[in-house]
């Protein structure tokens, strides 16, 4: 039996999505989450086999809680819920420990499906993303930070949430996520203190200056 944490925003998503679970022979929702919080603790309490995990959360993103979640639960899988089609995404995910990427535009037969191979060791990522990430970006050019997501950056390493970052901004915070995902792709990284560390070697980030505005 498959044991799941369902973890999402919206609580009529993850209501949903757990009668799905109930319904499967192999498969049991555990418990909900609708915070990033909320995800570290019930997957440290409850112990799931897997955690279907939203990209998008109050207090952190998905991406950000990844790390927290494979630390609070060794041998957890974390299956990725987004409406992200941007292979920054998926590969930010994947490189943070994700073993899945699922749309939230699937057909339910697809999220089982998506489960299923996750919980037996494979990998999975949404077949409409295959080909985005089979493309090969221009290596000259990848690894190139914008102004904006130097920027985004600076501020992450200093420890403002996506919601502070864009407020200061004057963005919406799912923008404030997708160049997060991009610095991540761009430059190989999986955590914050791995942006932390690039940060303060790129000089984008004093050590006496941490945490200022």
């Amino acid at each position: 039996m498959n044991r799941v944490l369902v973890v999402d925003d919206h609580s009529l998503v993850r209501a949903g999505i757990s009668l799905l679970l109930e319904h499967q022979d192999d498969m049991e929702p555990v418990g909900q989450a609708g915070t990033a919080a909320e995800a570290v603790r019930l997957t440290a309490e409850l112990a799931p086999d897997i955690v279907l995990l939203d990209v998008t959360l109050p207090g952190g993103s998905g991406l950000e809680c990844l790390p927290e979640l494979l630390l609070a639960s060794p041998g957890v899988k974390v299956l990725m819920l987004s409406m992200h089609e941007d292979a920054s995404y998926v590969r930010a995910a994947l490189s943070a420990g994700a073993a899945g990427y699922v749309l939230k535009d699937a057909a339910y037969e697809e999220l089982v499906d998506a489960i299923r191979k996750v919980a037996d060791g494979q990998s999975y990522v949404a077949p409409a993303l295959g080909a985005k990430l089979a493309v090969q970006v221009d290596p000259s050019t990848d690894d190139e930070l914008s102004e904006r997501e130097r920027e985004v950056l600076a501020l992450l390493a200093r420890g403002y949430t996506n919601q502070e970052i864009a407020a200061r901004l004057f963005v919406s915070v799912r923008t404030v996520e997708s160049h997060r995902a991009h610095i991540l792709n761009k430059l190989r990284l999986s955590t914050r203190a791995d942006l932390v560390n690039y940060a303060l070697e790129s000089g984008l980030l004093r050590p006496d200056a941490e945490g200022q505005p």
